[in-house]
This record gives C-alpha cells, structure tokens and sequence, in this order.
C-alpha cells in the first residue's frame, strides 16, 4: 500500500514536471513571436502561461515541502507554505498584468499592422502545447484540490489560446486589427479576477479564516444537533493547507457522566463527512459545567 502510494506521488510530481515544461515552451515561443510581429494577444496569452507555471510550481513545491514532518517549533508542519507561495506570486503577477493592460490599451487607440497568420499558427502551436499539458494534468487531477486548481489553470490557457486563434483569424479574414489589443484586454481582466480570488483565499487562509467551503453556523448547529451535545462554545474552523481542515471547540454534555469517547467519535465522523475536517480538539464539558471563566470563548 505504502509503495503504491509513493508511486502515485512520484507520478503526480513528474506529470507537473513535464507540464511545466510544456508551458515554458509556450511562454517563450509565444513571447518572442509576440513581440517581433507586435501582438499583444499573444504576449498576453504568455503572461497567462507563465501565471500557469507559477501555480504548478507552487504545487509541485507544495507536494513536496508538506511531506516534512511537524517539529518542535512547526507543530502544524509545513502546510501553509503554499499560501504564501500563492500570494507573493500573485502579488508579482498583478504588476505584469498591469502593465500588458495599459500597452493593449494604448494598442487599441493606434491598433498595431499585426500578420494574422503568423498569429495564427504561433497561436496553434500554443493550444496544442497547453492541450497536452491539460490531458496530463487531468490524469492526476483527482488526488486533491492543489493538483486540481493546476489542472484548471492549464484547461483556462487552452482555452485563451483558442481565443487567439479566433482573433488571429478575424485579423486574416476581416482585417480587424484592433481585435488583437482587445483580446489581450479581455484575457487581462479574466487573470485579474482569478488573482484577486488567489489572494483572497490565500489572505483567509493566514488569517487562518473559516474555509470557503465550510459554514460557520451550520457546523456549530450540527454539533447542538447531536443527541449528547447540549452546548456548543469556542468553536474554531480553520485550515492549515488544502488537505487539511481544522476545528476547536468547548462542547458541554447534557449529561453530569458523559461517554467522552463516544460523543467525542461521533463529532469527528459527523465533521469528516459533512465537511471534509479531518482535525479536531474538543474538549467535553458535564452539563454541570460551567463555562464563565472562557473569556476568549465565542
């Protein structure tokens, strides 16, 4: 069992490898004939690609700096190195971004004389690239939610690079020049929508903020609702990476003599299989108890 799971972990760490190279080939190839030609479509598309290397990095980074076991002076481990990673990248990014959008503006006013076919099949070029890249990640996009995001960010490129052969197309055919900065305004506005939700979530999750995906009042509702729970206080949800959910609390029993290791059984599978938290600290209170002294309880 064990040497199967290694396996699927060095599957999954040479997968993003091979991924990440595909896209720097991408970047470069589409970066380079980008600014010979003078298309800030495919500079953009470029900037996008490498925003996707980033994200795989982080998560080739993430699998392997999370495997580090917790020490005396990192008891929760190594987890939410991820988050920073995420933040500081997308911070970086939003200047670049800031930047193409400002050039594909002034393009828009005094459009560029850009050859559509060359665009074109630079543009080819890049969606088969960003094709095989998404297909290899889709493989293994199935073990958690890090791999997932990657894999996403790979299928959203293939898309852009679609979008740039349409415009490179409409160049050829039409001769709308302006087509091209206007594309690269659109792909812009999509990156910075994606970053500002990156940094959000990251900015949560140092906060150490309840998860996206969990509600707040509906766990502290379902852990009343359990037969033996008469109380429910200090409760704290929070997540230390993407596997791992995490959550506190003070519960007071409605009996004077509680089965702790029962109730306690019974709060754990409720929280793992409703909302996915897989490590909790409670502390189980008799009904007699009283909490008055918890000045930090919420």
């Amino acid at each position: 069992m064990s040497h199967h799971h290694n396996h699927n972990q060095q599957a999954t760490l040479a997968n993003l490898i091979i991924a990440m190279i595909i896209n720097g080939i991408i970047v470069f190839f589409e970066m380079a004939f980008g600014i010979i030609i003078g298309s800030m479509a495919l500079i953009s598309d470029a900037v996008h690609n490498l925003s996707d290397i980033a994200a795989m990095s982080f998560t080739y980074w993430a699998e392997k700096i999370s495997r580090r076991p917790a020490n005396e002076r990192k008891t929760y481990g190594y987890l939410k190195i991820e988050f920073i990673a995420a933040f500081v990248n997308s911070l970086v990014l939003s200047v670049v971004i800031a930047f193409v959008f400002w050039e594909s503006i002034q393009r828009l006013m005094t459009p560029a004389d850009i050859p559509g076919k060359t665009m074109f099949w630079v543009a080819v070029v890049a969606f088969t690239g960003n094709g095989a890249a998404t297909l290899l990640l889709k493989k293994i996009s199935g073990q958690n939610f890090n791999i997932k995001s990657a894999w996403l960010h790979s299928l959203q490129d293939a898309l852009f690079s679609l979008g740039v052969i349409i415009g490179a197309l409409m160049i050829t055919v039409f001769g709308w020049r302006f087509i091209d900065p206007l594309i690269s305004i659109f792909i812009c506005m999509f990156i910075a929508v994606e970053i500002f939700r990156i940094i959000r979530h990251t900015v949560n999750a140092l906060l150490d903020a309840v998860p996206a995906d969990v509600n707040f009042n509906e766990v502290k509702n379902d852990l009343l609702a359990l037969p033996s729970v008469a109380e429910v206080n200090d409760l704290h949800i929070w997540q230390t990476g993407t596997r791992q959910k995490l959550l506190s609390a003070h519960l007071i029993s409605v009996d004077d003599s509680p089965n702790h290791e029962e109730i306690i059984q019974a709060v754990q599978e409720m929280l793992m299989r409703k909302y996915g938290i897989n490590h909790t600290t409670i502390q189980l209170l008799p009904s007699s108890a009283e909490v008055s002294h918890c000045h930090h309880c919420n």
